[in-house]
């Protein structure tokens, strides 16, 4: 539970600690001194937005720390010690310290336990901390959302909720593929079409891998063949052949000349080597030349297939816009991308029985939650009736209405309208909230309700931010005895301006406002019984003070002692 608050520079406050009691506190104090204040700094401890407006004028930043004592927490030191925030020292004394600080230029810093974080984790621990039920809240009462999320609430079927959206998700993303696939099925009938002449004309002509090159090898090769041959075999007979004169002979006539002139001079050796290797490669040259000569073809028909095929090849680029050496990859491209398309024609109708399975299971899941709400609203709708009566509204009748429709577009939360309705008086037929029901009764609905959710909810410190607006009387009497109730069992803060709702309090705390001509100051404390029986004889009566109204505060104190 909150233990202490410290406030330096927020807003009106310039240095301000609260030490805070299990039980009902209420906070009272005069008209715009700051009851909230309190309330506003633990926002900020919460992860609320900062904002520079905030600090208070001429300081140049505003600090607020909120202990907590977390010794019956389990999960919040659990998620202390998951997010490395736990040490020695917490663990010895079983406390959680949160710190914000807000710089005059907006900027803004948390901690916890002395750690900087980033405000999303304060967003992350406030769940398990505390609760807060700010005067506006109850408007949400009159729309379905927030009413469909109370029964949820109240039902604790998270499983079933989890299941519905679980079943949600893989329907949507299978509805969004679908529609992807069917919104692109004439574009892809229209390049399909295409993709099949092209890759039909390019199966026909049936180009291998590395053909091209092949051909080009080959188409150069025959078309110079005869020249290929003429040089071949003069450069034959030059070296071998020529009787006049020829490389061989030569070669070997010098080889024959210095062979015998290198027993006189031994430099002449490596000379005579040279030319005894120069001969070797004359005569295989020459063998090589002949082979070539004597193997080579000039095929006339040969020449005009590989023609013929070598100009489609370049023909087939040229229409592909792609180099000739690329017609094979382009081929196979073109021939994977026709078949993905037919592979998404076929996806399209696999969808189509898929939407269909995930469509019913969707609703069978939605269909069980609808069962669970219906279940739950009943008994949730019986307990509001209860509280609403004992609260000057005798002659309610309070009923939830859980509508299944599963032909209504399919949402996470599932196929259910929930709506509150309510008769105020007999012979009134029931309608919704906001037909029905005035300011003040809308006030006592909401609280019937905060209080019933706050059953087993594990919430160490629930805060009430003048709640109980349009209730008076009796009624606040009752609202005050929900209050001191709710806080036999946890913290309870409750900012109210009814001295019947005051009186339920086990502890209470006063807001004052101090201004001059240069500043103003608020300021908070802690009553004591004298105190108290005052500040509620005020409530009553007024600043002006009198016997009977501290009478009647007195004996409104001490009806709950």
């Amino acid at each position: 539970m909150l233990t202490h608050l410290s406030i330096r520079n927020l807003a009106v406050v310039k240095s301000l600690d609260i030490e805070l009691q299990h039980g009902l506190t209420a906070i009272t104090g005069e008209t715009g001194a700051g009851k909230s204040i309190a309330i506003d700094a633990l926002g900020l401890c919460l992860g609320e937005r900062a904002d520079a407006n905030m600090v208070r004028t001429e300081a140049k930043k505003a600090d607020v720390s909120a202990t907590f004592d977390v010794s019956q927490l389990t999960k919040v030191k659990t998620w202390l010690v998951e997010n490395d925030l736990s040490d020695d020292e917490v663990s010895a004394h079983q406390e959680m310290i949160i710190r914000r600080v807000i710089s005059s230029e907006g900027r803004s810093k948390a901690y916890i336990n002395g750690v900087a974080v980033p405000v999303q984790q304060l967003k992350a621990i406030a769940p398990y901390l505390i609760s807060v039920h700010g005067q506006h809240a109850h408007q949400l009462l009159l729309k379905s959302d927030a009413q469909r999320k109370m029964v949820d609430n109240f039902a604790a079927h998270q499983p079933l909720i989890t299941l519905v959206k679980e079943h949600f998700q893989h329907l949507n993303s299978a509805q969004a593929e679908y529609s992807k696939l069917l919104s692109g099925q004439q574009r892809r009938a229209d390049r399909k079409h295409l993709l099949e002449y092209q890759v039909q004309e390019l199966d026909e002509f049936g180009l291998a891998e590395s053909e091209f090159v092949e051909l080009e090898i080959e188409h150069k090769k025959l078309s110079n063949s005869q020249t290929l041959l003429e040089q071949t075999q003069r450069s034959f007979y030059q070296l071998y052949e020529a009787d006049e004169f020829n490389a061989l002979a030569a070669v070997q006539s010098s080889l024959q000349m210095l062979s015998d002139l290198q027993e006189h001079d031994a430099q002449l050796t490596p000379i005579v080597t040279v030319l005894n290797e120069a001969l070797i490669n004359i005569e295989e040259a020459s063998s090589q030349l002949r082979d070539y000569a004597d193997h080579l073809e000039i095929d006339p028909m040969k020449m005009q297939q590989v023609e013929a095929r070598f100009s489609q090849a370049m023909d087939l680029a040229r229409k592909h816009q792609v180099n000739p050496e690329q017609l094979y990859s382009h081929h196979q491209a073109l021939a994977n991308e026709l078949m993905q398309l037919t592979r998404e024609d076929d996806s399209l109708v696999e969808l189509e029985d898929n939407l269909a399975v995930l469509q019913q299971a969707y609703v069978q899941a939605a269909s069980e939650l609808s069962q669970s709400r219906q279940k739950a609203a009943q008994s949730l709708a019986t307990e509001v009736e209860q509280h609403i009566r004992s609260m000057n509204m005798s002659k309610a009748k309070f009923a939830i209405n859980v509508i299944f429709d599963e032909n209504q577009t399919p949402q996470a939360s599932g196929l259910d309208k929930v709506q509150f309705t309510i008769s105020t008086n007999p012979g009134i037929q029931p309608d919704t909230l906001d037909k029905v029901v005035s300011g003040g009764e809308l006030s006592r609905i909401g609280l019937a309700l905060q209080v019933i959710s706050s059953h087993g909810n594990q919430i160490p410190t629930m805060i009430f931010d003048e709640v109980d607006t349009g209730i008076s009387g009796p009624t606040a009497s009752v609202v005050g005895k929900l209050l001191r109730k709710l806080g036999a069992n946890c913290q309870v803060i409750c900012v109210t301006h009814l001295p019947q709702v005051a009186a339920c309090g086990h502890n209470q705390m006063f807001v004052t406002k101090f201004s001059d001509d240069t500043t103003t100051e608020t300021h908070m404390i802690s009553l004591k019984q004298n105190e108290r029986i005052e500040e509620l004889a005020r409530l009553l009566a007024g600043d002006m003070l009198t016997d009977s109204a501290l009478a009647n505060a007195k004996e409104l104190l001490g009806s709950y002692e």
